[in-house]
């Protein structure tokens, strides 16, 4: 029955859809038509009527409604977060802003519908731009009627959990919490055999367990059931494949549980290649919106910072060159995001064959791990001690920043000597994008050991966030400038 309605929603959504990417079109024509040349009276040129634009409509609509349903977004949001529909929306704008500007300029539409003339760019990007608005206002609409809708229960879809251990009790218990999901748990099935009443086992009050795993098909036969959540051991999957292929024929949505390796913090999706599902873990952050935002503040920081710094860095160009011999500029192989090599950049503070001289310190280095800091090191030139207390030996790092090889905030990039001597469990501070500062830097940098360096990089990415970006960036200001715990 849920299918059968189903069908007609969405046919419905995308019926709103397109309706909703014809309004931008129209809206898009009178901001520019009309709103525009008052606002800009002397940039904005004259404009077609309304009936030249018109056979770009039909264009529009199979463009919009294509890659809508390219992108897969009539599939069941009913647990996806709003931002990761939103994104979606903004990848299908942007898509189709790309095609309807290569058919209208690179294929030359202007030129067969207004002679020598061009459609207006303005109007182009006005109708993509809109269109993600009213789509995504749609979107959160829909959203939240939805939600009140199955709040008050309706729209609901039967649940069967085959499972009864903990990990399928906190499911339930979190299907329950979130009533605007829209799913009601019939009961628990034990996966093992019939349970008698000896064996049967303790659930809560709130739950009834309605039998065992051969169970499940009379289960299904005597009531509505919609979804088969299966919460069971990877070792119990194997022998389920003729019930899942039972529960296939009639038509019964099946969900598995997948908590493959319970001791492990990864987060778990799936993916599709080729048609082929992949089940993916990730112990980093893959939130598209969060990581795009953060490599744009990056690129804009780092090109205002470079802009804006650019007579400090002459500055200390020429006091490096004017008190001795060698390069203004030190270059060193680091290892950036999952190992990949990049050259670093920063302000020359040692003597001439510095590295050349390491091995003859070794003995003085004062952290533990395969890191070499020292404190009073005799390698490093007068003006490099001022340089590196305020950090300014850093500064043409932002190149690299705005390169890509580094961000504003990430665990900072180490040297391949020293990666190869990392225990395993260390190398997963490699698997975020090195950064300029991070919580080792507002931490007292030299003056914690190297486990603690390691413990707050992975906090860092287990907790990462653009707020907490924002958080450190704005914490490393007075940490610089006070000099503490710098060598």
């Amino acid at each position: 029955m849920l299918k059968e309605q189903s069908r007609p929603l969405v046919i419905g959504i995308f019926a709103l859809d397109l309706a909703l990417v014809a309004a931008a079109f129209f809206l898009a024509f009178w901001i520019r038509a009309h709103w525009l040349p008052v606002l800009f009276p002397e940039s904005i040129s004259s404009f077609y009527p309304l009936s030249t634009y018109l056979p770009l409509l039909p264009y529009v609509l199979l463009i919009w409604g294509s890659l809508l349903l390219a992108y897969g977004c009539y599939r069941s949001h009913r647990t996806v977060p709003l931002g990761e529909e939103a994104w979606t929306i903004v990848r299908v704008c942007a898509t189709a802003l790309a095609v309807l500007a290569l058919g209208i300029y690179a294929l030359r539409l202007d030129a067969k519908l207004l002679g020598n003339d061009e459609f207006s760019r303005v109007w182009v990007l006005l109708v993509a731009g809109l269109a993600g608005l009213l789509l995504i206002a749609e979107k959160l609409a829909i959203r939240t009627l939805s939600r009140y809708v199955r709040w008050r229960g309706y729209n609901y879809r039967t649940v069967l959990i085959c499972g009864t251990h903990e990990g399928a009790l906190a499911l339930a218990d979190s299907i329950l919490d979130h009533r605007y999901w829209g799913f009601r748990i019939l009961g628990f099935v034990a996966h093992t055999d019939t349970v008698s009443d000896a064996a049967a086992p303790e659930l809560p009050a709130r739950y009834r367990l309605l039998g065992g795993m051969e169970d499940i098909l009379s289960i299904i036969e005597e009531n509505p059931v919609d979804d088969v959540l299966f919460c069971v051991n990877r070792r119990d999957i194997d022998r389920m494949e003729d019930l899942f292929l039972a529960l296939h024929e009639q038509g019964i949505r099946t969900r598995f549980a997948l908590n493959l390796f319970p001791h492990t913090k990864a987060r778990t999706h799936f993916e599709e290649l080729d048609g082929v599902p992949l089940l993916t873990f990730s112990t980093t952050p893959e939130r598209p919106i969060p990581l795009a935002f953060k490599r744009l503040l990056d690129i804009a920081m780092s090109a205002v910072l470079l802009v804006v710094a650019l007579p400090v860095v002459v500055g200390i160009a020429l006091g490096i060159k004017l008190t001795g011999r060698g390069a203004v500029l030190y270059r060193q192989t680091r290892c950036g995001l999952n190992g990949r090599k990049f050259t670093l950049y920063k302000f020359r503070t040692m003597i001439n064959d510095a590295e050349a001289k390491q091995h003859e310190l070794m003995h003085l280095n004062e952290m533990n791990g395969p890191v070499f800091k020292l404190r009073d090191d005799p390698r490093v030139t007068w003006i490099g001690r001022f340089l590196r207390r305020f950090s300014l030996d850093e500064l043409p790092q932002l190149w690299n920043v705005l390169r890509g090889d580094m961000s504003l905030v990430g665990p900072r990039p180490p040297i391949p000597d020293e990666v190869a001597r990392y225990q395993r469990w260390q190398r997963r501070r490699l698997s975020m994008k090195p950064g300029l500062t991070c919580l080792w830097q507002i931490s007292g940098r030299n003056q914690i050991d190297f486990d603690r360096w390691i413990e707050l990089d992975l906090q860092y990415i287990d907790s990462w966030s653009p707020w907490l970006d924002m958080k450190i960036l704005l914490k490393t200001v007075p940490a610089v400038l006070s000099g503490r715990g710098a060598s």
